[in-house]
């Protein structure tokens, strides 16, 4: 299992409920590496998306507790062993904090978007890859340039 994120200097990932900034190669980028692949969310995650639907060519898979959740074209687990149960290997874990919170250590690989900036509003975070030893940058691509956004591709992998 892998999965992808965008952060910015600080590993921030998020405030009030949606992304720091929309970066459109960024978006190519996510749609190119999970389409075909089930993805796997919280049901905020997917309340960003447009329309609050499903991702299309993509199996969703949602981890919510809310017994009255139930959006067409997911499939809903109320907890993490059953979606682990259900979710392929070549699943993507695509957030939010509390679902990449749970799913972390499951996860073999880390397709990180690094922001070139600190977003001091930010409220929601994700764990420094860097800092912990159990992760190691596998590969680390160009600073590239979207709409006055810099931003790098990093790919971690669990040691």
């Amino acid at each position: 299992m892998k999965l992808i994120v965008a952060v910015d200097r600080n590993w921030a990932i998020g405030k009030d409920g949606d992304q720091l900034v929309y970066i459109p190669e960024d978006l190519k980028r996510f749609k190119a590496l999970t389409t075909g692949h089930p993805v796997i969310l919280g049901r905020k995650t997917l309340a960003t998306f447009p329309g609050g639907r499903p991702l299309k060519g993509r199996r969703n898979l949602i981890l919510s507790r809310d017994p009255a959740f139930a959006p067409e074209g997911a499939e809903v687990f109320r907890d993490l062993e059953a979606l682990l149960a259900a979710a392929p290997e070549d699943s993507f874990v695509i957030g939010g904090a509390s679902v990449y919170a749970a799913l972390l250590d499951v996860c073999s690989a880390a397709c990180v978007t690094k922001i070139a900036r600190a977003f001091p509003e930010a409220d929601c975070f994700f764990p420094d890859l860097d800092a912990r030893p159990d992760w190691h940058i596998e590969e680390e691509g160009p600073e590239l340039e979207d709409q006055g956004v810099r931003f790098r591709y990093v790919t971690y992998r669990r040691t």
